[in-house]
């Protein structure tokens, strides 16, 4: 699906056909890929990388445009189950264009950011950025999503809620891998900034762009150590749990003995005492409760 915008009064406004300056191939097919490649003339290869959510962040240098390979976040779907993904896209810039190729239909214009664009260079780098701020929307959801699970652990006994922290852990670590390589990109970028035709205002931006990165990867590396750190903790607390379920099932056990005890002792077909008393019902049932509260007061006193 190809869609077509061009700079107007300082934003990106729909255009005919023919007529736009940024050119949006949502998931493209064979024949858009067949025109990608020998109509604006694309590396069959690049392109191939843009939907290919295993790439690699990278930039390359073509005779007729710049290649650009970078990461951001999949769209989440809860038949992932607490595993947040990343995914590729590229954008191709030309003197006279801006192509941009992605798998799947995301808002990539949306945001304060474009509010106001110079030129293409300018939708470049900011679609870049907005990518980051992107990643730093989902290590909030997935810090938030993280604390609820610690919260749960402590009073669970099974490993589910421990299961879906290790799934968080793993998903940092795509984004780690993701934000990292898009940082080496963007550290490219701005060693290449003439060749790639970046004005002082667009370098200033890049430059904001660049600590920008660097602070999300930073903000996902705590994450990383923390959940990391913490996780030997929680799976022993679950386990603590089990044992203090398994504690309190063993005292309710005894406690239920020993009124038995006492009742199968007074019912062997043998003399007893008090077998001709009247109240014999009565006392015997009184010794039972008896033991079990004493059995309970000596938990309660020790703290077993």
């Amino acid at each position: 699906m190809l869609r077509q915008l061009m700079i107007s009064e300082g934003k990106l406004v729909a255009a005919e056909a023919g007529n736009g300056t940024v050119h949006v191939y949502v998931n493209p097919d064979e024949a858009e890929k067949k025109q990608l490649v020998d109509g604006a003339k694309l590396d069959e290869h690049t392109l191939h990388s843009a939907l290919d959510p295993d790439e690699l962040s990278r930039l390359e240098f073509e005779p007729e445009h710049v290649a650009l390979i970078f990461k951001r976040p999949r769209n989440y779907c809860s038949a992932d189950g607490y595993l947040f993904k990343a995914s590729s896209a590229g954008m191709f810039l030309f003197k006279d264009r801006l192509i941009v190729v992605v798998s799947e239909d995301v808002p990539l214009f949306e945001g304060r950011q474009f509010a106001r664009v110079r030129d293409l260079q300018d939708v470049l780098l900011k679609v870049i950025y907005r990518r980051i701020f992107h990643f730093e929307e989902h290590l909030k959801v997935i810090n938030s999503i993280s604390e609820e699970l610690e919260g749960q652990i402590s009073t669970a006994m099974s490993n589910k809620h421990l299961l879906d922290l290790f799934t968080l852990e793993k998903s940092l670590v795509y984004y780690l891998n993701a934000i990292n390589t898009n940082g080496k990109m963007i550290e490219k970028l701005r060693t290449n900034a003439a060749r790639v035709g970046f004005s002082p205002e667009n370098i200033e931006f890049l430059d904001d762009v660049m600590i920008e990165n660097n602070q999300c990867y930073e903000q996902a590396e705590i994450y990383s150590h923390v959940l990391a750190g913490m996780m030997d903790a929680r799976g022993t607390i679950v386990s603590n749990n089990l044992n203090v379920l398994m504690k309190n099932l063993n005292l309710i056990m005894i406690m239920l003995m020993m009124p038995t005890l006492v009742v199968s002792i007074f019912s062997m077909n043998v003399a007893f005492p008090l077998q001709h008393h009247p109240l014999a019902f009565w006392l015997i049932l009184g010794m039972g409760l008896v033991t079990a509260t004493i059995v309970a007061f000596i938990w309660r006193y020790k703290r077993l």
